[in-house]
């Protein structure tokens, strides 16, 4: 069973891409993924500065980063769109990861992953704009991104929560690409 790390790109109390990734946490646990999901919020980072890191060294919770990017086959990674960008957050701890500490490599978290990247938006595009720098910079890293992307456009009616869990309205795309995503990691881990 493959190991996948998920997490959202904003850590606002009711944001959309939250509510995407628990949806997406539950189809990929349903589809046989052994997923671990964080809150980036519980993992506040300085903004990334070489003259911070070359004082202080590499953060504890870019510390607890790595490792736990280290320890997974797959991310799951849900993120909003901020100018037709990735937000700072997103962006500041993939930096923060990709830095080489103690001789090992800063690559070495992201080589030989896979990684389903998935945007809510309450906008017509559903963070459309956002998911191929994503892409970009993942593929950079050495992450194997799926072809396939998740968006869900007008996320403030695509949801239905009224008990509390957030269940989307038409989530036959999402199964699909986290059964990609799982067969995919599973695959690889054999390999």
């Amino acid at each position: 069973m493959p190991r996948i790390l998920a997490f959202s790109g904003s850590i606002r109390r009711d944001s959309w891409n939250r509510k995407l990734i628990r949806v997406a946490v539950d189809a990929t646990r349903a589809a046989g993924g052994d997923v671990t999901l964080i809150d980036l919020a519980d993992y506040p980072l300085p903004l990334y500065n070489g003259d911070l890191e070359d004082r202080d060294g590499l953060p504890d919770n870019a510390q607890r980063l790595k490792a736990l990017f280290k320890q997974h086959d797959a991310f799951l990674i849900a993120s909003p769109e901020y100018n037709s960008s990735i937000p700072p957050l997103l962006k500041n701890t993939i930096d923060w990861v990709s830095r080489e500490w103690q001789g090992e490599s800063g690559l070495v978290p992201y080589q030989n992953k896979v990684a389903a990247i998935l945007a809510a938006s309450p906008g017509q595009f559903g963070g459309m704009r956002m998911l191929p720098h994503l892409r970009q910079i993942l593929n950079t890293l050495g992450v194997l991104v799926l072809p396939g992307q998740f968006s869900l456009p007008r996320a403030d009616t695509a949801f239905d929560d009224a008990d509390g869990t957030p269940m989307l309205k038409s989530p036959a795309r999402l199964h699909s690409l986290v059964l990609e995503l799982v067969t995919t990691a599973a695959a690889l881990n054999r390999a």
